[in-house]
């Protein structure tokens, strides 16, 4: 090979690789770009998914947080919970909170035997039945809501009246027996003062559940 042809060799070489390399850098700054423009899509796409969903949610606000309220507050035969209220003396969302916290408005029947709405034991309805003067007791009437909601108001209404207008006197019994209340002071019971801490916290939770049902479903519940 003479000088000659191994320069021209040479420069030939030399600029096949700079040609690769400016197909390179092409090619690289071809593929940023295209990053970069998906980038910018999806950050225009979300800005516009969510200004969307703002939007949306803005204009059926009061939709959506009836919707939400019915998931978590649910509240059901609110006529009969109405009419019990009225017939019996006892107030309309604690007996709703009562349900609440008793089956979540969903007929059930507990490892207790405790059936319906509002988790009422055989004894307990027979004792229902017996202060009631009624001797037609069926313990598969216990889940017919209306029947069970009247069962339920009926033993509230006694258990208050029994423990001096204390409500809280009055749901512990419910939860926990007219016996242990007695013993834990009856009618002068406070909650700090219940011993065990399921009941008490079964307490709090339904007079919780009261001001909620209270705030949210004045209306239906007769309260306004």
């Amino acid at each position: 090979m003479t000088p000659s042809t191994s320069v021209r060799s040479a420069r030939s070489r030399s600029k096949s690789s700079s040609t690769r390399s400016k197909k390179r850098r092409t090619i690289r700054t071809t593929n940023r770009k295209r990053s970069q423009r998906r980038r910018r899509v999806k950050v225009i796409g979300g800005t516009l998914l969510v200004a969307g969903l703002g939007g949306f949610l803005l204009a059926n606000s009061d939709r959506f947080q009836r919707t939400l309220e019915e998931v978590t507050l649910p509240l059901q035969h609110e006529d009969i919970i109405r009419q019990q209220a009225a017939e019996k003396d006892v107030p309309a969302d604690l007996i709703a909170a009562v349900i609440y916290n008793e089956s979540r408005f969903r007929d059930q029947t507990s490892h207790a035997g405790a059936r319906g709405l509002m988790q009422i034991t055989p004894s307990t309805a027979k004792v229902i039945e017996s202060l009631s003067g009624g001797q037609t007791f069926n313990f598969d009437d216990l889940s017919n809501p209306d029947i069970n909601i009247r069962y339920g108001t009926f033993y509230l209404h006694y258990l208050i009246q029994k423990f001096g207008d204390n409500e809280i006197a009055a749901l512990a019994a419910y939860n926990a027996g007219e016996t242990n209340v007695a013993a834990w002071g009856g009618s002068n019971l406070s909650l700090e003062g219940i011993p065990f801490p399921e009941t008490r916290q079964y307490v709090e939770n339904v007079l919780e559940k009261r001001d909620e049902y209270a705030r949210h479903y004045r209306h239906e519940l007769g309260l306004d």
